[in-house]
């Protein structure tokens, strides 16, 4: 007992140790953690208030579903903004996960990311519900009997996913720090969050199995299930796209729309504050900038080199991509891939220097690409090859006086095929 009391200790003390001094903490962190759920972690998890802590302690399997719950969060959110200028990075040992720009900032993103981070609580907890991986709940106990549906009748049956459960438990973890300090940007947050929690409830989809003779379906026995995670974070980008713009009420107990922007339900994302550009590496906001970040030339959309290098032109080189090619089943039971490697141009972004005004234009590429009139690009002079000059044969005097009778005009004719054989083998390079 004293051995194990002394490896809890010393665990505390190594993550103590590795912790910042001073820093602004929120249960986001938990997404970093391998393990929690033991009381002496509980109560050291930087970000977490009281209730929380309680929650932690009394309720450690549920611990271990929102660590899951919260990771799954922030690679949907990357997944999500994988093309954009802010594409949700997280800070390495930054217990504010996704940097300071997130807190001090009540921008659409923030409002997304709060969401996106409910959500993943709410669809890991059911999920584990479902498992039986927890003890405090199973499969959701008011699906009984018959209901019906645009189909007709059928009866309850299977394990319906307990996601009310989840919302519950759920709000009273991830609202609790919102909850306590209730200015402006706590109401906006616990918005978002419950956004978040209904969104997963939102996307709640009903499965059958038929039953009865030949596959008549005469009887459908039915469940509640969630859809995959990608549903519910396409279904918040798409709000995040319509998001809300809003003010505090003078009396401090709601929120009130901007004009221009539509009245937010429940069910929108709301921000108080424009976003920044995520143009430019700022420590204080927590942006990471734009510089060195692939960007697609032949796009037209947030990804293009135009939007994501905002106008400091980009970089091309040349790298090699390995991939899994001409795949065959063979029976019985694996597939065999082979290895194919191509060439590609990969596009990146500038960096901000004092030598960026140019001949270039801002989103040109490198100044020594050139075109030729066929429409592909010339190579360039470490690519180019030197075709050896053909041999001629040995020298004859009968061939030298039936030249000097032909006159100039054989010369005239001799350099224009030189000429053409030259070009021919310029196009030809390039094209290679």
């Amino acid at each position: 007992m004293q051995e194990r009391r002394f490896t809890h200790l010393v665990v505390c003390g190594l993550f103590l140790f590795m912790m910042p001094s001073q820093v602004v903490s929120t249960w986001w962190f938990i997404s970093q953690l391998s393990a929690v759920g033991t009381r002496i972690m509980c109560d050291n998890i930087p970000g977490l208030v009281g209730k929380q802590r309680e929650l932690c302690r009394n309720y450690p399997d549920v611990m271990v579903s929102i660590g899951r719950g919260a990771r799954e969060g922030v690679k949907e959110c990357q997944y999500q903004f994988r093309n954009g200028r802010w594409n949700c990075s997280t800070m390495d040992r930054d217990t504010s996960v996704f940097g300071k720009v997130m807190l001090k900032k009540a921008s659409k993103e923030a409002a997304f990311v709060y969401a996106i981070s409910s959500a993943g609580v709410v669809h890991e907890i059911t999920r584990s519900c479902s498992k039986g991986e927890l003890l405090d709940c199973a499969c959701d106990p008011s699906k009984k009997g018959s209901s019906r549906d645009e189909h007709g009748v059928f009866d309850w049956g299977g394990c319906s996913d307990n996601v009310q459960f989840a919302h519950d438990f759920a709000r009273q973890f991830v609202d609790a720090r919102e909850r306590k300090d209730r200015d402006p940007r706590a109401l906006m947050n616990l918005h978002n969050n419950r956004a978040g929690r209904r969104a997963v409830m939102k996307n709640m989809k009903l499965e059958c199995k038929c039953h009865g003779v030949s596959g008549s379906c005469s009887i459908r026995t039915c469940w509640k299930a969630m859809q995959d995670f990608r549903e519910v974070g396409s279904y918040l980008r798409a709000k995040y796209d319509q998001a809300s713009e809003v003010t505090m009420v003078q009396d401090g107990t709601g929120l009130s729309v901007i004009r221009t922007h539509r009245r937010p339900n429940r069910a929108n994302l709301v921000y108080f504050e424009e976003s920044p550009d995520y143009c430019k590496h700022d420590p204080e906001t927590g942006s990471l900038g734009t510089a060195g970040r692939v960007c697609n030339k032949t796009s037209q959309g947030p990804d293009s080199c135009d939007v994501m290098c905002c106008g400091r032109g980009y970089n091309t080189m040349r790298v090699q991509r390995t991939s899994q090619c001409e795949c065959k089943f063979h029976w019985c039971c694996f597939v065999r891939c082979s290895e194919c490697t191509e060439t590609v141009d990969q596009h990146t972004c500038k960096g901000v220097s004092t030598d960026q005004v140019g001949a270039t234009e801002a989103g040109d590429g490198p100044a020594s690409t050139q075109t030729l009139r066929d429409g592909s690009e010339a190579p360039t002079a470490a690519e180019v090859t030197t075709k050896p000059r053909r041999q001629g044969r040995k020298p004859s005097k009968r061939r030298d006086k039936k030249r000097r009778r032909q006159g100039g005009q054989s010369r005239s004719r001799e350099t224009t095929a030189v000429h053409t054989e030259t070009v021919v083998h310029s196009l030809v390079t390039a094209t290679i």
